[in-house]
C-alpha cells in the first residue's frame, strides 16, 4: 500500500535527514517510526501525503509512483493523517462542522455528511461533544475529536503523528482503546514505548537518514 525507497531530503541550511530511507506497510500490517526529535519521522508521513517532496527517491501508493500534485489526490482522499498538533487539523466552529468537512468534501451531500457525523461521533462515543465550540475543548478531547475528522472521511490506511502527546491517562487509553480496535493498516510516530507495543509493536528507527529494523 505504501513504499518509499531511497529517499533523500534537506530542509533549506540544515544537514539531511533523509539519507536513503526506505520502508513497506503492505495491507493489515501495523508499523511503528521511533527516532529521536527532528529525525524526519514526521517528514516521511507528510512525503506519502505529498505534503512535501523529497529531493530523490521514489514514493509508491496503492501501486502507483506519485511525484506530482494531482498525484496524490487520490491518497489524500485514501489515507488518514492524524497531526500531532490538534489546533493544526480543526478549524471550524464546531465539532460537527468539523467532522462534516471532510465528507462534504468527498461529495457527499449535507445530509449524508450529517448522517456520517452521527456515526462516526457515536462509535467514539463523542455525540456529547457533537455542538460544542472546538476551541474551547480540551486537549484531550481534541485529538479524539481530530481522530474522528479522520475516520469520517473512512480512510484505507491511517498515519498517526504522536497521537498521545500531552494526553492525561484516562484520554490516553481511551484513544488507544478506539486505534487498536480499528480494522485498518497504520504507519505510527510515537515516543511512547508502551503505546507502540500496543498498537504497532513492529517498528523501524529513523538514524542517520535511514530506516533501519528495531
Amino acid at each position: 500500500m505504501i513504499e518509499l525507497d531511497d529517499l533523500h531530503f534537506a530542509y533549506p541550511g540544515q544537514p539531511p535527514v533523509l539519507a536513503g530511507a526506505s520502508m513497506r506497510l503492505g495491507p493489515g500490517e501495523r508499523l511503528s517510526l521511533t527516532g529521536p526529535n527532528g529525525a524526519g519521522k514526521s517528514t516521511l508521513l507528510r512525503m506519502i501525503l505529498g505534503l512535501q517532496r523529497p529531493t530523490s527517491g521514489t514514493v509508491t501508493i496503492f501501486d502507483q509512483a506519485r511525484s506530482r500534485e494531482k498525484d496524490f489526490h487520490e491518497v489524500r482522499r485514501r489515507i488518514g493523517l492524524v497531526f500531532q498538533d490538534p489546533d493544526d487539523q480543526l478549524f471550524c466552529p464546531t465539532v460537527a462542522e468539523d467532522v462534516a468537512f471532510g465528507p462534504l468534501n468527498l461529495g457527499k451531500t449535507r445530509d449524508e455528511a450529517l448522517a456520517v457525523v452521527e456515526q462516526t461521533l457515536m462509535v467514539l462515543d463523542l455525540l456529547h461533544l457533537r455542538d460544542r465550540v472546538t476551541h474551547k475543548l480540551s486537549g484531550g478531547e481534541k485529538r479524539l475529536v481530530t481522530l474522528a475528522t479522520v475516520l469520517a472521511m473512512s480512510p484505507e490506511v491511517l498515519l498517526l503523528d504522536e497521537p498521545t502527546n500531552a494526553l492525561d491517562p484516562k484520554n490516553a487509553a481511551r484513544l488507544t482503546e478506539i486505534i487498536d480496535a480499528l480494522p485498518l493498516p497504520i504507519l505510527l510516530v510515537s515516543h511512547d514505548p508502551a503505546f507502540r507495543e500496543k498498537i504497532a509493536p513492529c517498528a523501524l528507527e529513523l538514524t542517520e537518514g535511514r530506516l533501519v529494523p528495531v
